[in-house]
């Protein structure tokens, strides 16, 4: 059932003026202060971390004896009544929640209700793929089906606020989240952001099934030095324009209600405190008018950015930035009343804040429907349809990487399970997990137990241990067929988790060698949150499927793809390097005088190979799919493409088509290669279909040196396959002539 907006726009604005002509300073400034669990965010951490913290100077020696226990969400009840919070963050528990707005709404001077935000980024309950994953699936309406999934799971549990979707491009491996975007691509990024907008927001904001949306990180964040978290970003601005910005431009555009500013700096400048980024470019130049709430500790981090020397001034330039919220740095509540008591901030600056953050109040709904049924959520968490959305979505994120023709097994072989992961539920869950329980997850041996196989299990080798090799041999030594598991922990990638080495860790990739050893065939079944450099890997293995972390149902959806119930048709949207080294690499890097190649004075690694491991947009699949008869038609404001694809395998399958296009004569270097446009086509063995696809002109702009937007109208060469390695191709000459 969906509520209606009671008030309508103007309505809001009458009411909001209304409000802020009874509300103190103090109660002001309280609607910009967001309070969660610990300094560093929506999640509790170790007393062990929170001694080191204390020990840097992070924080300070009150808020390390608040111990941040269940307690401490009570003892903020006080606040809240007083109207000096606006916002919680990382509470997961509804009673809770509810317990908050009714202190708010029943208890406080003006009766306003809280925003409560969390985390969901691949969901809440019924976990879904990590979206690095997910994206591998390149469809738009299971990005949008999956948001609004976790925006009902949510929404039922009191969360209002969603800080997702993430749509920072990730190009270099070695930065831990990697996980949380869509690969190195901004046009599949920005259809990305789209998608999970639609999905969590719906087409009103107050309808009860869904909750408001935050684009994240603002801007640049992954290209952090290095893959380094939290590292500065240094770029030109054209790179930050043309490759950066359009995801969260697409974003913008679909409506999304927030933004939060990356930690880092660009080029010199803290996103935080950025007023370029957050009132210029964001407020003024996009039009947006959401809420922009900082990322955890971030205003107060500026001091440590050394753009400020005290809390005052970082406070004074954030919330003069266009930052609305400051979340958990509490250097707003500390500060900003006096700020504007000095006239140092203006009132104006103050009210426009607290305009946007009621608006949004508001706009949810919450000041006519603050409270959640309590008993919701049970009907709801993990029932059949999110299920089955979860394990459909685990088979299309999966890229098969290689195979021989040991794939798909055989329900009577006899199979033989190793490696830690195949039996670990919690590590599916993969980053970010919400409120996923280990519990409530298919792991891969309950998915081969469920299809009824005769199998033997033992760990033999954890993810960072070292391997019992009479337990390897004495656990394969009658099977037909050996599934290896290895990768990475779900701690191993995400925030905080950016790793120098992107190879199997332990002694993984020496288990996988014994088992060549011993002339077994194998699968090796891969789980992790970023690429690896496992170049060893693939060479020994007969197949290789990539699972990533793949969620509630990841054991499920593994097994319908190993035993052929489901044809793989994933495809990689993040470049798989050979080694760490070659980080950062990605497909659309610009061409070069001297383009890679065999000779010695070429763009190349002497001590690596010419070509990625695997290369973007790649994967197998059951069967094979050809094309042919390539045309390129000029329209009025686009290009149609149009190709044959056909099936010319035995198996029925799916097959992602993709565009990529080439500037050629254009007035500054470009990419070798960019995609510009895909499309899903199901055929049956033998089944050929046309394959229409349009790339807008106005798609092929770039900037000059002069920072000028050029819309290209030279030569285009257009390539449409399989891949990022394409060589189907059409030249469309100049425009102009």
């Amino acid at each position: 059932m969906t509520k209606q907006t009671l008030l309508k726009k103007e309505e809001i604005e009458i009411k909001i003026r209304e409000l802020l002509e009874q509300m103190t300073v103090e109660e002001k400034v309280g609607q910009l202060n967001q309070v969660g669990p610990s300094p560093v965010g929506g999640f509790e951490i170790t007393m062990t971390e929170m001694e080191q913290m204390l020990k840097e100077g992070r924080i300070t020696k009150e808020e390390y004896e608040k111990n941040f226990t269940v307690s401490s969400w009570n003892n903020r009840g006080k606040d809240v009544q007083r109207g000096h919070i606006g916002s919680f963050l990382g509470i997961r528990n509804v009673a809770r929640c509810n317990h908050m707005q009714r202190i708010a709404v029943e208890d406080s001077r003006l009766h306003i209700p809280l925003l409560i935000g969390l985390d969901v980024v691949h969901g809440l309950r019924t976990i879904f793929p990590i979206p690095l994953a997910e994206s591998c699936a390149w469809d738009e309406a299971l990005f949008e089906k999956s948001a609004e999934i976790a925006a009902k799971e949510a929404a039922a549990t009191g969360i209002n606020w969603t800080f997702a979707p993430m749509v920072d491009i990730g190009r270099d491996a070695r930065w831990g989240r990697v996980a949380e975007g869509a690969g190195e691509d901004p046009y599949l990024t920005s259809c990305f952001a789209r998608a999970k907008v639609r999905g969590f927001q719906g087409t009103e904001l107050s309808d009860p099934d869904r909750i408001a949306a935050c684009a994240k990180h603002f801007v640049a964040y992954g290209a952090a030095t290095g893959g380094r978290d939290y590292g500065q970003a240094d770029m030109s601005p054209q790179t930050l324009l043309e490759y950066y910005m359009p995801p969260f431009e697409a974003a913008c555009e679909e409506g999304v209600a927030s933004f939060m500013p990356a930690f880092n700096d660009v080029n010199g400048e803290p996103c935080t405190s950025s007023g370029f980024l957050l009132s210029e470019l964001l407020c003024k130049q996009w039009g947006f008018n959401g809420v922009v709430v900082s990322d955890s500790g971030a205003v107060g981090e500026l001091v440590a950015h050394g753009t400020v020397d005290n809390r005052a001034d970082a406070t004074k330039q954030a919330v003069e930035a266009g930052i609305d919220i400051d979340m958990s740095s509490m250097c707003f509540t500390e500060e900003l009343a006096e700020l504007v008591r000095s006239k140092k901030v203006s009132m104006d600056t103050l009210d426009e804040a607290v305009r946007r953050v009621l608006r949004i109040k508001y706009e949810l709904g919450l000041f006519e429907h603050p409270y959640v049924d309590e008993t919701l959520g049970e009907t709801l968490y993990l029932n059949e349809e999110h299920t089955e959305a979860a394990r459909d979505a685990a088979r299309r994120s999966a890229v098969l990487l290689k195979n021989d023709g040991l794939l798909p097994l055989k329900n009577n072989m006899r199979i033989a399970v190793v490696g830690e992961l195949a039996a670990n539920k919690k590590e599916m869950l993969g980053t970010w997990a919400g409120m996923g329980r280990a519990e409530e997850t298919m792991c891969l041996l309950d998915g081969l137990k469920e299809r009824g196989v005769e199998i033997t299990y033992a760990p033999c080798c954890s993810v960072t241990g070292v391997l019992d090799l009479d337990a390897l041999k004495g656990t394969v030594q009658g099977a037909d067929v050996v599934i290896a598991t290895v990768g990475e922990y779900a701690d191993m990638s995400g925030e905080a988790s950016s790793l120098c080495n992107i190879c199997l860790h332990g002694e993984q990739e020496k288990m996988l060698f014994e088992l060549e050893r011993m002339g077994k065939p194998f699968i090796t079944v891969l789980f992790n949150g970023r690429p690896l450099a496992v170049p060893e890997t693939v060479r020994v293995s007969n197949a290789v499927l990539e699972a990533w972390h793949l969620g509630s149902q990841a054991g499920n959806a593994i097994c319908d793809i190993l035993f052929g119930d489901y044809n793989p048709s994933g495809r990689l949207t993040t470049t798989f390097p050979h080694y760490s080294g070659q980080c950062p690499m990605f497909y659309n890097h610009t061409s070069t005088g001297r383009p890679t190649s065999e000779i010695r004075h070429s763009c190349k690694y002497m001590d690596a190979p010419l070509t990625p491991l695997f290369p973007f947009g790649y994967g197998l699949s059951y069967t094979e799919y050809q094309y042919s008869d390539l045309k390129v038609t000029e329209e009025k404001d686009r290009y149609a493409i149009e190709v044959i694809v056909e099936n010319i395998g035995s198996v029925a399958g799916e097959e992602t088509v993709q565009v990529y296009v080439c500037e050629k004569c254009a007035k500054v270097v470009r990419p070798v290669r960019e995609l510009k446009a895909f499309g899903k086509v199901f055929l049956q063995p033998g089944e050929r279909k046309i394959c229409q696809l349009f790339v807008n002109k106005d798609s092929l702009y770039y900037f000059d040196m002069q920072m000028n937007r050029i819309v290209h109208t030279g030569p285009v060469k257009f390539f449409v396959g399989h891949d990022s390695t394409c060589s189907l191709s059409y030249m469309m000459q100049d425009q102009a002539k």
